[in-house]
């Protein structure tokens, strides 16, 4: 067996390649930043041929990093920011628009219309999704209603629909000269167009949406030899594909119900395992594929959804200037021993779990001549783990599991004021793993686990370790009190939009 799996890590602000060893011990890195377009207020794009373009740079770079080659790899896997959605010419290669980002909130007036017609729960027992601007199925529909001759061009086959992992194994497997047009289970049901129980796309859905199954990908397991790389990854079996916050659970090794993660990105994800069934929500949470291995049964989770986690951070320092490098806001929020009563909602994108409220925008309460830069990056943080709370509690009641601790991952767990406060705010621990690229590693261990690398799922949970662990300091009646101010913040953001 070849001594390395490769992983594609397409993610909101950037792309990496990453080469793991078998014992999920990261051997070389590479990443590029790709442009955020912002045409007006909500519109959130990005481009998708400079994403493939990155692609391509970055698995040369870490190749080069490692004196490897394409034939040192046993298998490449693809993890990929989820919902966010790409339509293309078969014939050219060529994006008809750019891709629409999955906190893109244009199509507010579809979901508004169709909640009209049949409540925001409509399709939500066959897909385990609510109707919001969130997923990728409206994102294609509103594609389709906006470019001339699209709808049949797609109904012809001409153009194709996937989310940025579908773009990516395309391309990386031939493109316009035969291309693998293909998802994953995880994936698929994050565009509210699969039905959970046969993992297959919805007719009635389709026919409501008015889309046409001709320029659907065909849905995949999480874990198979889909097929061969050409170009830079010339003869490398692609084996694996994950959502990103799916591919986080594998990584963490939550394989067993109950076992919950959660993510610290541009957003924050926490996914808890449900097992072999899916699992309703009542409390504003997703019911969604964790993954699917192969020809075994598909394994479903819980997730709550917070759209803004380190994008506030990038805020911050983009929009505001407060600080002028991301890792500068532990020592200011540190600098201050509470958040001075102040509280961000950073309902950019409206509110997504548990609220779901499209309506809500951001605030910033409770400042006084007191306040100063200090206590909004400390309340910048504190946003984080209180929405966290907001998700696990949700969890909690749904499943009637009490979480004994949380597995975190992501770029914001080297910041350790957050970490705390997180735990302190939770009531559990909070731990780290020794390996933080989790994303990653689950697409890395999805394409290993089909071309015989790690030869089962015991042996991922093997690889993971602890590196650190924060047990709350924080006496509870200072706990409720401050998230119940946090719940008067968010009581002000919401119906802010008509």
């Amino acid at each position: 067996m070849k001594g390395y799996v490769g992983a594609i890590d397409q993610g909101t602000t950037s792309t990496r390649f990453i080469v793991f060893d078998a014992r999920g011990t990261v051997v070389a890195v590479a990443q590029k930043e790709h442009a955020q377009i912002m045409p007006q207020p909500g519109w959130v794009e990005h481009d998708a041929q400079e994403i493939l373009a990155n692609t391509y740079d970055v698995i040369a770079a870490a190749l080069a990093r490692a004196g490897l080659t394409p034939a040192d790899l046993a298998a490449v896997g693809i993890t990929n920011q989820r919902e966010t959605t790409v339509m293309w010419d078969r014939a050219s290669g060529e994006p008809v628009h750019n891709a629409l980002v999955w906190m893109d909130t244009r199509t507010e007036g579809l979901v508004a219309a169709l909640e009209a017609e049949g409540g925001q729960d409509r399709f939500r027992a066959t897909t385990g999704l609510p109707l919001a601007t969130y997923f990728s199925g409206l994102k294609l529909r509103w594609l389709l209603d906006n470019f001339s001759g699209a709808r049949d061009r797609a109904e012809a086959g001409e153009l194709l629909f996937g989310t940025i992992d579908s773009w990516l194994a395309w391309n990386l497997t031939g493109g316009a000269q035969g291309g693998l047009h293909i998802t994953d289970v995880t994936n698929a049901s994050r565009t509210q167009l699969m039905d959970l129980a046969t993992l297959d796309w919805d007719e009635d859905i389709l026919a409501e949406l008015d889309i046409p199954r001709a320029c659907l990908p065909e849905i995949c397991s999480s874990s198979e030899v889909y097929g061969t790389c050409t170009g830079i990854l010339d003869s490398v079996p692609l084996a694996g594909i994950l959502g990103d916050q799916q591919a986080a659970l594998f990584g963490q090794a939550c394989l067993a119900p109950g076992e919950a993660k959660n993510t610290y990105g541009t957003g924050c994800f926490m996914l808890m395992n449900t097992g072999e069934s899916p699992f309703p929500s009542n409390r504003g949470l997703l019911t969604t594929l964790g993954y699917k291995l192969g020809e075994a049964p598909a394994v479903y989770a819980l997730e709550g959804s917070i759209s803004i986690a380190g994008a506030l951070v990038q805020w911050l320092r983009d929009n505001l200037g407060l600080i002028s490098d991301a890792a500068e806001i532990e020592a200011l929020a540190a600098s201050v021993d509470d958040n001075g009563d102040v509280y961000f909602v950073p309902a950019f994108s409206g509110l997504y779990a548990p609220h779901w409220d499209a309506s809500a925008r951001g605030v910033i309460a409770g400042l006084t001549r007191f306040a100063d830069k200090r206590h909004l990056a400390r309340a910048v943080l504190e946003a984080v783990a209180y929405q966290t709370r907001e998700v696990l509690d949700a969890m909690a009641a749904d499943s009637g599991v009490a979480i004994s601790e949380l597995r975190s991952d992501g770029g914001m767990v080297v910041n350790e004021l957050l970490m705390q406060f997180q735990s302190d705010i939770l009531g559990v621990p909070v731990v780290r793993p020794k390996v933080i690229e989790t994303t990653a590693l689950g697409a890395a261990y999805a394409a290993g686990l089909a071309v015989g690398y790690w030869q089962s799922p015991a042996a991922i949970a093997a690889n993971w370790g602890e590196d650190k662990r924060w047990a709350p300091e924080m006496g509870e009646d200072r706990r409720g009190e401050l998230y119940g101010k946090w719940h008067k913040a968010v009581a002000r953001s919401r119906g802010w939009v008509d």
